[in-house]
């Protein structure tokens, strides 16, 4: 096992139900990073293999490592001799639900991908994941339809 090369984590409270925010954050047409593009083949189980799609690079590939349903998912990104985790965890707190995202790069040449994923994720975490449970909150909130309403 090979340590850490380098690691972040951020946590927001919504104000967003747990349910609703698991259901969110588990379909994947509901992630919004542009210009990032993101699919998963088959359903939200570990195993399944996802990748996101950036103009002008070539296809990220990722797979769910783990799922704990309406408590944590982990996905992975294999890089050459590293890995990039990403741990997403979902706890109820008074009024809503806590999201905490962390990111670990770990491997044989991980500390060689350092500049690059702290330049990405380090400065942007908290302002993407304030903009996710804004997201995830707005939704919520939307009024629903009833069938044959």
């Amino acid at each position: 096992m090979h340590e850490v090369a380098w690691k972040t984590s951020h946590s927001v409270d919504s104000l967003a139900s747990l349910p609703f925010a698991w259901a969110y954050m588990t379909n994947v047409a509901n992630w919004d990073d542009p210009p990032a593009t993101f699919e998963l083949e088959g359903t939200f189980t570990a195993g399944a293999r996802g990748v996101t799609r950036m103009p002008g690079q070539e296809p990220r590939h990722w797979q769910l490592a783990q799922v704990n349903p309406r408590a944590s998912y982990v996905l992975e990104a294999e890089l050459d001799g590293a890995v990039m985790a990403f741990e997403w965890r979902f706890d109820t707190i008074a009024g809503g639900t806590r999201l905490t995202q962390e990111i670990v790069l770990k491997g044989e040449k991980a500390a060689d991908y350092v500049p690059q994923v702290a330049a990405a994720f380090g400065a942007n975490l908290a302002a993407g994941m304030n903009r996710i449970v804004a997201a995830i909150e707005e939704a919520e909130a939307r009024p629903r339809t009833v069938a044959g309403a």
